[in-house]
């Protein structure tokens, strides 16, 4: 079976987020004062062959462990659906 994984990938809330900071103190620029606290981070989506969702999850699991999430900076969740 074909499954679908959508991954969000965000640094860590102790760790400073200087894109998000930046688009923050923009938000004043642009009208939007009253939106403060962004975060950047990373949408990742991503199909996995597996026969059954129990073993896509754990494919997708060490996808983010080993490859695509930097652990030491960053948080990462994801759910999966059959595609």
């Amino acid at each position: 079976m074909k499954f679908k994984a959508e991954i969000d990938v965000m640094p860590l809330e102790a760790l400073l987020d200087p894109q998000g900071k930046a688009v923050s103190n923009s938000m004043k620029n642009i009208g939007l004062p009253e939106i403060d606290g962004v975060r950047i981070g990373r949408h990742v989506r991503l199909f996995v062959e597996a026969s059954n969702e129990t073993e896509a999850s754990e494919k997708v699991e060490q996808a983010c462990k080993k490859l695509l999430a930097n652990q030491i900076m960053e948080s990462y969740t994801f759910h999966i659906e059959e595609a």
